[in-house]
């Protein structure tokens, strides 16, 4: 039998690489008429404020010939609501759950840190720091090496469960953040959120979305995400978990195969809510036909010509 396990950080030891992003999975209990998220290496929840925030007026999603553009401009229930009424069923049905949090002020991320360590059935944290469609906020700190880095290591002081910083493709030099924030004491980089982008519509001659700009996702961006997380997982001695794209198995075989430790499947949980599961079971099967009894011997194995 083939050993899916992977370890992120002291006290992340994930069952398999296979992760759910923020923003794609709300808080588990949608997903679970479609899979176990037990099975799951990870869940990660929808990103999470300090308070409940309304996000961005509608028309908030649209899609594109090879991905999906949305602003919803970070719509959650809050940190409060959060530990009542979500948490508790996620313990319940043993999901490895990771916490997305981004807040507007550094203070924001710092007393949400502190709320959820002391709670139990959390995992990990995963710093939001790149959402493009919210006018205030994470991204601020996520297109400034200098302020990501000290936002982490304040972050880093305020808790004891492991981090992961997510990152913006939205940057000059991906790989400049990815060293500071790893310095600051990030035990782990997920990568990429979404690229900045716009529709119009002809018939009414407006922009297609309400917030005009937003975050384009799915298999349009995969190439770009690819080879982000290359560069990134040559120059950072922490994990990388790979983003932007994944729909198969063989999409996660690839980020794998370029670095990445783990993986997150995002916008195509829209399509097949129970695809992570079944990328599992894929990962599984290459692996046994190719004779490899670890994944930890497949992460990083590309050869790359001289």
């Amino acid at each position: 039998m083939v050993d899916l396990s992977v370890t992120l950080a002291p006290g992340l030891r994930l069952k398999n690489p296979i992760m759910t992003a923020s923003g794609t999975f709300g808080y588990g209990r949608e997903y679970q008429p479609y899979l176990q998220l037990d099975n799951l290496g990870a869940m990660i929840t929808k990103g999470l404020s300090l308070r409940p925030k309304a996000g961005n007026d509608c028309p908030r999603i649209v899609e594109t010939p090879c991905g999906m553009l949305n602003a919803i401009g970070l719509e959650n229930i809050g940190a409060d609501a959060f530990l009542r009424d979500e948490l508790p069923t996620l313990r319940a049905a043993r999901a490895t759950v990771v916490v997305n949090i981004f807040g507007e002020t550094r203070d924001d991320y710092l007393r949400l840190a502190t709320m959820l360590n002391r709670e139990e059935g959390i995992a990990a944290l995963e710093i939001n720091i790149s959402c493009p469609n919210v006018k205030a906020g994470g991204i601020q700190f996520g297109t400034d090496s200098r302020m990501a880095a000290e936002l982490v290591g304040a972050i880093r002081e305020a808790t004891s469960l492991p981090l992961i910083t997510k990152l913006s493709p939205n940057v000059t030099d991906i790989v400049a953040i990815a060293r500071e924030v790893a310095a600051a004491g990030s035990d782990c980089i997920s990568l990429i959120n979404t690229i900045t982008g716009m529709a119009v519509d002809l018939k009414t001659k407006k922009p297609s979305l309400a917030n005009v700009t937003g975050g384009l996702s799915g298999p349009a961006i995969k190439p770009v995400a690819l080879r982000m997380v290359y560069q990134v997982a040559k120059e950072v001695e922490i994990p990388v978990i790979g983003i932007g794209g994944i729909a198969t198995a063989n999409d996660a075989l690839e980020f794998l195969l370029v670095g990445a430790s783990a993986i997150q499947v995002g916008t195509y949980n829209f399509i097949n809510p129970g695809i992570a599961t079944e990328i599992v079971a894929g990962l599984e099967a290459y692996l046994t036909a190719h004779g490899v009894a670890s994944i930890s011997d497949f992460i990083g194995s590309l050869e790359v010509p001289e």
